[in-house]
This record gives structure tokens, sequence and C-alpha cells, in this order.
């Protein structure tokens, strides 16, 4: 991979260094910060010792930079996590706080919560008798009172402090009652606010998904956007769009100088339109470092498609990225932040060069519009693998197709915005025309997310990743001579094009006429009913999350119609956002006793981002889905209800779960304890069933009465090899074949299944 010529790497190697130094601040302990200096300082001094003052003088100049982010990374999360805030934080306080509004109210949906969420920055904090002057970012989880409360207002409120997850916020409030607006928003504020009303408003006559993706396009606002939406456009590597970034500045701005242009407008002028420009996009996606960040990569795009662009590009994403390190170190572990560069850089470093190669053959705008977007995407593909899991096969087709209508989309978007201001009927014409746009673009990602192989997996170890960004540096290096021929660049492409269409073969190893599979996730429960053709209900996550997402690969699986999580202990749902990676999950059924609370969060939270229903188990429901019948049978209550916070009380109140698929009945009892065994004995004496998942990976605590009076031909036993706890016991699994059951255990047989032959459920193992 050559540089671009002339370019000024220098710069670069700064940004680098600001990064390392970013990096060790917010990762490495303080004293390996000072060992990376002095091994630093070491080497600066042998160079000069050789002679070599310039690259002496270099090394120290980017250990100043290393150092100087490095110790401002260590002081701002110092200031987070033991600053006044974080202490009250700890004692969950009830505090007082005098605050400004810094991000806009978003809904918090759930089951088991409502309201909204949003950002402070904290001025003043009074709690245990102490009143505190400071200025810290506070999360705020609040009711529907706060809804209204504008961006930039100054409020007082008060509320119960919690401690945050992640250093980006010192604390969580959780607000009681409506907040006192002290101060309204400052005049720029509520300018921008009333332009994005107005962008609202524009579009609000036309349908979804295009009504919400024309504001989301414009400033980042993707309130309401559906998951299957979003599925599609993550999918075909069309999610830049969802967010602000560095593009929506570059055609909002890049416009607003066209414009400026026609005005005849030149030199520091037009310098000082951009500028406003840039400030004016600022305001209206909001001051929150995501839109900060892209701001400053938007700018660094336009000074590369500038004069002299390819030689002053790459100094000033080095500036840039330094600049921005220095004023908010946290960025250095920010995925978006990584994103941003590496898609800049790729830009400036490979699009030229492939753009060159490919104008010996095809128009130049042509060559642009294809090197751009591939050399973007090639840049941060190992990065959006060890994020995702997937490496997207179409996304440079579907950013190809979709480019055409991005600009139009956004600037005309802007201008309903603006024009409805004065003129709403104007104002809705123009959103109309953008939402065309936007259904052009929905098109795209619909049908590139539906190719067979749209994506693959990739597994997200440093091996597989090592792996992948060698092949990716490999493919940078040799691009520009597979693209300066048509024969070769045509030929991979159809290539290419082949991998996508055709279906791969199914890699299932379940026999045939499977109804019930039990993964070997280790010590911990994830089990599944076939539901229909690539349909499941899967019954608990496990505890890892690599063993669940693989098992249901391997059996097919791409349509979870509906999750069970029998209780939240983390060898049940520690693997559940793998579940819901690459799939479809429709609905999620849990324990009425959320407990532990920090599991209960993340699986709500999990659920929520992808679009599912949460509930919890209806005790003797009949549920279908698909070919599966469901009846909750325990606990008989269907009421939330909090534990005492450690999950102690959790297994007895596991959801047991009586099912019926192909003609075999199967219980799954989670981790219920024998008081919980012998009331539901108790409840149904009669019970009889073909198959049984042994509660508690076989432990030794159990109501025998009912296992072995269930008259179960296969009993299953989810356990870990190895594990410390003695389970299976010895006594229970004779038992349980005296009782005349087929006893298979995952940790000597591997994964389980049952499949019905000549009317009788077989247990069959993988090994």
């Amino acid at each position: 991979m050559r540089p671009v010529a002339g370019a000024d790497l220098r710069m670069t190697l700064v940004g680098a260094a600001a990064w390392v130094g970013g990096l060790l601040g917010a990762l490495a302990p303080a004293p390996v910060l000072g060992g990376v200096a002095g091994a630093t300082l070491a080497a600066c001094a042998v160079l000069a010792a050789w002679g070599r003052r310039a690259a002496a003088l270099t090394g120290a100049v980017l250990l100043v930079v290393l150092q100087a982010v490095g110790v401002s990374s260590l002081l701002r999360h110092d200031q987070v996590a033991r600053g006044p805030v974080a202490e009250l934080a700890a004692e969950r306080a009830v505090v007082r706080v005098v605050a400004t509004v810094t991000g806009d109210p978003r809904p918090l949906d759930g089951p088991y919560a409502d309201g909204v969420v949003l950002r402070v920055s904290v001025r003043e904090i009074g709690g245990r008798g102490r009143v505190h002057a400071l200025r810290a970012p506070v999360l705020v989880l609040a009711p529907d009172t706060w809804r209204e409360v504008p961006l930039g207002a100054s409020v007082v409120a008060s509320g119960r402090l919690g401690v945050a997850e992640g250093d980006d916020v010192a604390a969580v409030l959780h607000a009681s009652g409506a907040p006192r607006v002290r101060a309204p928003p400052d005049l720029w504020w509520r300018g921008a606010g009333a332009v994005r009303a107005s962008l609202r408003d524009s579009v609000a006559h036309r349908p979804a998904p295009e009504r919400v993706l024309v504001p989301a396009l414009v400033d980042g606002d993707d309130v309401g956007l559906a998951e299957e939406v979003a599925d599609d456009f993550r999918t075909t590597g069309l999610t830049h769009l969802l967010a602000v970034s560095g593009t929506n500045l570059t055609l909002v701005v890049g416009s607003l100088l066209w414009l400026a242009r026609g005005c005849r407008v030149r030199g520091r002028w037009l310098l000082l339109v951009g500028a406003a420009g840039i400030v004016g996009f600022v305001l209206l996606a909001r001051t929150e470092p995501s839109v900060l960040r892209a701001a400053v990569m938007g700018a660094v795009a336009l000074v590369a498609l500038g004069t002299d662009g390819a030689r002053r590009g790459p100094r000033t994403l080095g500036v840039a990225v330094t600049a921005l390190l220095l004023v908010q170190p946290a960025l250095a572990v920010s995925i978006g932040f990584a994103l941003s560069v590496l898609a800049t850089a790729g830009i400036m470093l490979l699009a030229p060069g492939w753009r060159d190669a490919m104008t010996r053959w095809m128009p130049r705008w042509l060559a642009e519009a294809i090197a751009v977007p591939a050399a973007a995407q090639l840049a941060c593909t190992p990065l959006v693998a060890g994020i995702s899991g997937q490496v997207s096969l179409v996304a440079v087709g579907a950013n190809l197709l979709a480019a055409p209508v991005v600009g139009p989309a956004t600037v005309i978007g802007l201008a309903g915005g603006i024009v409805g201001l004065v003129a709403p009927p104007v104002g809705r014409l123009l959103g109309t025309v953008a939402t065309w746009c936007l259904s052009w673009i929905v098109a795209v990602a619909e049908r590139g997310a539906a190719l067979p192989a749209a994506a693959v997996d990739w597994d997200t170890g440093p091996l597989s990743l090592t792996l992948l960004t060698v092949l990716s540096l490999g493919l940078a290096a040799l691009a520009p001579r597979l693209l300066v021929r048509p024969f070769p660049t045509v030929l991979a492409c159809l290539a290419l094009g082949v991998v996508v269409v055709v279906r791969p073969p199914s890699a299932t190893w379940a026999p045939e006429g499977w109804v019930l599979v039990v993964c070997d996730v280790g010590q911990g429960d994830a089990l599944v009913l076939r539901a229909g053709e690539g349909s499941a209900v899967v019954v608990d996550a496990g505890p890892d999350p690599e063993a669940v997402d693989r098992c249901l690969d391997d059996l097919g699986v791409q349509h979870v119609a509906l999750l069970v999580l029998t209780h939240f202990h983390a060898d049940h749902v520690d693997g559940v956002a793998r579940v819901f990676d690459g799939r479809s999950v429709d609905r999620v059924l849990t324990s009425p006793l959320l407990d532990p609370p920090e599991a209960v969060a993340t699986v709500g939270r999990t659920a929520r981002e992808a679009g599912a229903a949460v509930g919890v188990a209806p005790y003797a429901v009949a549920l279908r889905i698909g070919d599966v019948v469901l009846q909750p049978v325990w606990p008989t209550s269907s009421l939330p209800a909090a534990g005492p916070g450690d999950g102690s009380t959790a297994n007895d109140q596991s959801v047991v779960l009586l099912a019926e698929v192909g003609g075999v009945r199967v219980l799954l009892p989670g981790d219920l304890e024998p008081p919980g065994q012998a009331a539901l004995v108790r409840a149904l004496p009669d019970l009889r069933v073909d198959v049984l998942k042994v509660p508690h990976h076989g432990s030794r605590a159990q109501d025998l009465d009912l296992l072995t009076g269930l008259d179960a031909e296969v009993a299953v036993v989810p356990v870990g090899a190895d594990n410390t706890y003695g389970h299976p016991d010895p006594g229970l699994l004779a038992a349980l074949e005296g009782s005349g059951a087929d006893v298979l255990r995952t940790d000597t047989d591997g994964a389980l299944a049952v499949v019905v032959r000549d009317g009788v459920a077989v247990g069959v193992s993988r090994r």
C-alpha cells in the first residue's frame, strides 16, 4: 500500500501517538504509561547520541503528545470515577442537582420501566449534608414529565444516584418527579430545536420508515426507527446513514459553500461561511461527543476534497485526531471515533490510487463513486468484524447504489426543515421529495440484506481478527494492480456476486426430525425447541455467548420466535446478546423475579435494542409458537417483583415450561429447587412427560418423587465438564436410570438432540 504522493505523514504519526496515549491512559495502569514514556525517552537519547537528531526530535514530540493525552485521560477518568458525584453514587444517596440538559430525552422502553433517558451536565450537587460545585456528566432516568424539557435548559431536579456502567458518565440519576426549569435554553439552542421540530413535521405525513429516516439522515434523530430496518442497514453497511457522521456535515456544508460560490462569495468570507455551516450543523445535531467527532471528521474530508487535498488531507487528519484526543481523551476507546478515523484515512490514502487505476478504463466520476465507499469499507472491515462478528459482502455495492440519492435526501430534507419554519406547506413538499429518495435507500437495504450471503460470520478472537487485518492490508496493496485492468476486476466482481447470491448449504449437525437440542454451553442451560424450518423457541442462553451462537448457527436457526429466560442467573442469561446476533427475535419471556438487577437490566437493554417485546411468562397460559406448544406451570404469579438483589432466591422462581413438539412432551424446569419441585408435584400430581431436562445441572438437591415419577424416556443434563460443584450427582443419575430413563449429559456426550423414531422419543449425542 503506497501513501499518496506528496502526502505529509508526520502529523499522522503525531495523531497515532496521541491515540496510543489515550488508550494507555484509559486501559493501562498509570505505571505502564510512565514505563512507555521512559522507554521512548531512552530511545530518543540513543538516537541523539548516534547523531540522528531529527529522529530524536521527532520521537521527543511524539512522547510529549503521548504523555499529554495519556495524563489527560487519567485525570478525566479520576475526575469522573472518584469525584463527589461518583462517591455519592456509590452510597446511593438522594441528591438535589442543578444541571444543564445536554441531550434530548429519548424513550426508555421495556417491560419493567418506562419514561425517558437523557444526559445532563451537573454544575451543583447537594447530598449527605454537603453541596459541591463542579461539572460532571450524568445520565438521567426520568419519568415522562421530562419528555418536553428542551435541550440547553438549566434545571433543578432531585432523585437517587446510582453507579454508572463505563466511564463516560459519573453516575446515573433516577429522577423523582418533574424538574424545575431554572433558565430556558439560549437563543441558538431554541433555533436548532425549532429546525429539528420543523424537520419532523415536514415528513410527519409520510409513511414509516421514510419519515423516521429523513431526520436520522439529516441530524441523527432516529427515534422510532424499527429494529428490522436498522438490521437491514447494518447488514448492508449503510448504518452510517442512521447516525451523525462526517458524511452528513460534508454534504450540508458542501452544499452551503456551493451556494455561497454561486453568490460570488470568495476568499476568507468563504471560510467564514464554511465555519458558520459547521457550527450550525453541530447545534442542529447536538453537541454530543459523537457529533463533535463527526464535525471534525467532516471538516477533514472537506479539506481533502479541496485544492491540494491529497497532500494536506493526511496532515489535517493527524491534527484533528490529536486535537480531539486532547479535548476528549475518552474518544481513544470509542468505537465510533475509531470507525470515523479509519474510514477517513481509507478514503484519503487508498481511494485516490484506486480511482486513478480505474480511470484508465471507466469514467472518472464512476471510478470515484466506487473507490470512495470501497476504501472506507475496507479500512473499517477488521474493526466492524470485531464488533459484529460479521463481514458484509454487499456493503460496497449497497453504498454505491445508495450514494446518488444520499446527497439530495440530506440537503432537501434539511431545506424542508428550514423552509417549513416560514412556509409549512412548502416544507412538507420538500419533505415528501426527501422521503422519495429515502425509499430507494430502504429498498437497497432490504434487498441487499435478503441476499443469502449478504454477510458472513467471522470469529471475533484475536487470531481471526489478525488474519482479517492481514488480508485487508494485502487487498489494499494489491487493489491498484487488480483495478488497472478491466478483465480481472470484472471477474472478481462476478465471483463475489456468485458467492452472495448462491445460498450456502445448511451446516446443521442434528439428525433429521429433531425436536429438541440441548446446546453444549458448559456449566449452564441453552435449549432449542424446533418451531419450523429455520425457526425455534430458545430456552435460556447459557454462560458462553460464543457457544450458544455457534449452536444456533449449527442448527440453521435464523428466527427465534420466542426466547424464554427461566431466571436471571449468569449461567442462563450471559449469552443472550449472541442469540440476537444475526437473527430476528420476536419476543422474550422471563421469570417474574427480577433479580439479580444487573442481569435484568442487561437483558432488558439487549431486547430493547433489538426491538423484541419483553414480558413475564404468563402462568398456565398455553402458547402456540409454530410447531411448539408451551405452557408455563411455575411460578404461579405473573406479576414482576424485585428480589433481595443478590439472586439468592432466583432458582426457585425459575420459569417451568411444559412443552409439546412433534408429539413429544418435554418438561423444562430451569433450576427449580426441591421446595418448588415439591409444590409442582402437589399442583400436577399426574404429570407425565417423554423428556425431562434435569434441573440445576444434576445437582444433588432434588425432589426425586417428581423427577422419577414423570415416566420420562429421556433425561438430559446440561452440565459443564470438570465443574467444581460435583455436578451431576451420581446418586441422582442412578435414580433416573432406575426409573427407566435414558440419561444423556453434555459434559461427556456433547450437544444432545431428541428425535422421534417409531413414535418414541430417542436421545442422540453429537459425539
